[in-house]
């Protein structure tokens, strides 16, 4: 038996002293905390008024449970080993996104990133030491595990028809609960229903699936008594069975990978043991899938008590079948295999020759499964998503898309990045097409634009620091000490490496399991003294708990006035449904926009109501102070779409279209795919050229015409690269040619003395049906241009002049015209 390494001695000492009531405070605390989180919708950081306030709520709890923590372990903190100055270390990671504000494309939503990373970096501070004690540690793994299945039964309640079942529980603590059922537990998309239970949102479910399979996998193996080896047996058919249901191509594919990884840590006889489980539990999930599929998708149409019954009938028996096998297997097989093994496992690289062969037989099974009329046992959504797995499928594609254009971004901003909700803020201006995603699918790569070169530098080598130094130790501990832990690594492993496809980080609540995690890992890493930088503990403990604690007031201050701002958004939003009232509806808004000025929610809201009033009784304070607002707001939020719709809106309103024109020329280049944006740009540019035209002011005329026909050859350069993508590849929005840009564009270039421009982009108009009005006018400009050409097109004319018998003298007045 190994030696302790580094700074587990002072560990293992705390396990046997007594523990205090406030130990049992923060205990509590973290129980409680980690069993209302995921029901707030995982804390989803949506960049939407809706999703903010839950978020506020962990910020202010995680705050609490750290004065707790400091009243318990200042006087016990140390800065003597590696170990504990990645407390400090962690401080960096909201520091980066406090820095990042500096170039941030949006404050409200880089603030709400810092306040996010102040949670992970308090949890990290929290599991860093908690985890150090034996009973803390097994206390809160118990935890996550029993909040892990509460999920999945929440999950599959839904699924059997029995929402308002689980609402009726849930409604009690979750703000996502409304009537009576929790929103979107199973979502539909084009592939159907897909189980999504707490997330809304089915890969990031996968990804957490992915990571209790394995965890459940794991206490199967190590659970000393007989009801902990059945029962976590018991539930692999049902996270199993919920990661088909979720439709999650992604967690399919990853899922191996992790696999793999994980095996390499094991010892060979558990390696065999955890292939053993995976698969009678997944051939078993695989065996009734196709019924529980069936009776799920009937009892989301119509609920019935009988067939909700054969379908938990059908899950239980082969949930009870699986969690019996698990026993049996663990009190007879499993002693004997590992001393059948013993002497092989002590060999070099023993535990490198299952996963290679667990890959070969992986790509075995998926190649049986897609390749092969096997696949006809699976329900026929599953088994089309996986003929689907391949990299020139359009969510591949599109994710590549994604990737290319973060680095774009990441071009523009290299050192401190743009800030929390960067991709959110930007991802128009930098778009290879017309795609819609507010998240890059990418975690990493959504980190390094918000934080930038240094911010990801930071970043990475804590990360992998604590990977580094935990392997480290776990190669050099006995099996007793690998085992206390070893959940925690495969959380992070498991999240983190399906982050690298999804926008699973997007969800706070899986932020924290990623940060108790590290915590937990870096509590038993290799840990060994830093005499460099060895302070008296009195000093140590002092300087920081009077830092953290001081940063967490401020923390817990913003957060608390954050809720306010939150709660009167919402109200505001309430009030309107309800009342005509000016003053009625102002009131929140004013609290609201008194905390953040440049709410955009709110600010949207409230200049909203100043126009309306504005239009009823012409008071121009009232639109004055919705532009002053606006552009106030544009300070903070310079990429707010729907902020510039507005501002445009009110310059209208206020009869300034040269003001608001300005503003949609120079903000084009933050939409360029936006279809709606160039057509007003071409549109209004000719409203206002013929304006000028009109009063004689050639220059003015040409300078609006150059701006509007320069926006219509921007649009079919990108209507022609939108072509040039992969087959296979959606382009997103609709990005084509409307009849009134061709017009107008047509029209600009003809009064500019450019008829063959002119021809060329009537032409692209012309429809065989020229019924209608603004298609004849379209044919008579490009007549006329031709004629101006000394062209003709007789066929063409003869078709007008069924449909408007002056159309020939029509278009030679036209032709005539001198601008």
């Amino acid at each position: 038996m190994s030696n302790p390494v580094y700074g587990k001695k002072a560990a293992e000492s705390r396990k046997g002293k007594s523990r205090s009531a406030l130990f049992w405070v923060l205990i509590l605390g973290i129980i409680l905390f980690l069993a209302w989180t995921p029901f707030q919708t995982a804390l989803f950081n949506g960049q939407m008024l809706e999703f903010e306030k839950p978020i506020f709520w962990a910020a202010i709890l995680a705050c609490l449970l750290l004065f707790l923590w400091i009243v318990q372990y200042y006087k016990s903190f140390q800065l003597k080993e590696q170990r504990d100055w990645l407390a400090v270390g962690v401080l960096l990671l909201p520091l980066t996104y406090i820095l990042s504000l500096i170039s941030a494309a949006s404050h409200v939503l880089a603030m709400n990133m810092v306040i996010i990373n102040c949670i992970y970096a308090i949890m990290f501070i929290i599991g860093l030491h908690v985890f150090r004690d034996k009973l803390g540690n097994r206390i809160i793994q118990n935890t996550i595990m029993a909040v892990a299945y509460i999920i999945i039964g929440f999950g599959l309640l839904h699924w059997f028809g029995q929402g308002k079942t689980a609402g009726a529980i849930a409604k009690w603590f979750s703000n996502t609960v409304m009537n009576g059922t929790y929103t979107h537990a199973v979502m539909i998309d084009s592939n159907g229903l897909r189980l999504t239970s707490v997330f809304q949102y089915a890969n990031t479910y996968a990804a957490f699936l992915m990571a209790f399979l394995f965890a459940a996998v794991f206490f199967v193996t190590t659970s000393r008594k007989w009801f902990g080896q059945a029962f976590h047996s018991f539930m692999l058919v049902p996270i199993i069975l919920s990661l088909l249901l979720t439709l999650s191509r992604g967690g399919l594919v990853l899922l191996p990978v992790v696999f793999v990884l994980l095996l390499l840590f094991l010892k060979p006889a558990k390696q065999l043991l955890w292939i053993v489980y995976c698969g009678v539990a997944g051939v078993t999930s695989l065996i009734i899938s196709k019924s529980v599929t069936e009776l799920g998708l009937q009892l989301n149409e119509t609920f019935s008590g009988g067939t909700a019954l054969k379908g938990w009938g059908i899950l239980i028996g082969a949930s009870l079948l699986i969690g019996l096998l698990g026993w049996i297997i663990q009190s007879l097989v499993a002693p004997k295999l590992e001393r059948a093994l013993d002497s092989w496992s002590i060999k070099k690289a023993s535990s490198l020759w299952i996963p290679i062969g667990s890959v070969v037989i992986g790509g075995l099974f998926i190649f049986l499964f897609i390749g092969t009329g096997l696949k006809n046992i699976l329900p026929q959504n599953i088994s089309v998503r996986l003929e689907n797995i391949n990299f020139n499928q359009h969510s591949v594609l599109e994710r590549f898309t994604f990737y290319k254009d973060a680095m774009k971004v990441l071009a523009d901003y290299p050192i401190i990045g743009a800030g929390g909700g960067a991709w959110t803020s930007l991802y128009e201006q930098y778009q290879n097409n017309p795609y819609t995603s507010r998240q890059a699918h990418n975690f990493f790569l959504q980190y390094l634009i918000e934080v930038g070169i240094v911010g990801f530098i930071i970043f990475i080598s804590f990360i992998l620091y604590i990977f580094y130094k935990y392997i480290r130790g776990y190669i050099k501990d006995n099996e007793a000490a690998r085992n206390s832990h070893f959940l925690y690594l495969i959380i992070v492993l498991s999240i983190l490496i399906h982050s690298i496809l999804d926008f699973n980080m997007s969800y706070v609540f899986m932020g924290i399991l990623v940060f108790l995690g590290l915590g937990g890992m870096a509590a038993v890493m290799e840990s060994k003294p830093v005499i460099r930088w060895n302070l008296k503990d009195s000093t140590a403990s002092g300087v920081y708990s009077t830092v953290v604690g001081l940063c967490a007031i401020v923390v817990l201050i913003t957060s608390i006035r954050y809720v306010q701002a939150a709660d009167a958004g919402m109200e505001a939003r309430r009030v309107v449904q309800v009342s005509t009232s000016f003053e009625e509806i102002k009131k929140p808004l004013d609290k609201d926009l008194s905390i953040r000025p440049s709410h955009p929610d709110s600010v949207l809201l409230l200049t909203s109501l100043y126009q309306t009033v504005y239009s009823q009784n012409q008071d121009e304070g009232f639109i004055n102070a919705s532009i002053d607002l606006l552009n106030h707001t544009l300070d903070k939020e310079p990429y707010n779409k729907a902020i510039l719709g507005r501002l445009i809106e009110g310059y209208e309103v206020k009869q300034l279209p040269e003001q608001a024109y300005d503003l949609l020329l120079n903000n084009a280049y933050k939409f360029k795919w936006d279809i709606e944006w160039y057509e007003q740009i071409i549109n209004k540019g000719y409203d206002l050229g013929s304006k000028a035209l009109g009063t004689g002011d050639i220059a003015a005329k040409n300078n609006y015409f150059t701006h509007a026909t320069k926006a219509f050859s921007q649009v079919q350069t990108g209507i022609q690269h939108i072509s040039t993508l992969p087959e296979g590849q959606l382009q997103g929005r609709a990005f084509e040619n409307s009849s009134d840009m061709i017009l107008n564009a047509g029209k600009m270039y003809f009064m500019m003395d450019q008829p063959e421009q002119a021809s060329y982009t009537l032409r692209i108009g012309i429809q065989d049906d020229l019924e209608q009005a603004n298609q004849q006018e379209i044919t008579r400009w490009y007549l006329a241009a031709l004629s101006k050409q000394g062209q003709n097109d007789d066929a063409l004319m003869e078709k007008l002049k069924q449909v408007d018998p002056s159309a020939e003298q029509s278009v030679q007045q036209l032709a005539a015209l001198q601008f």
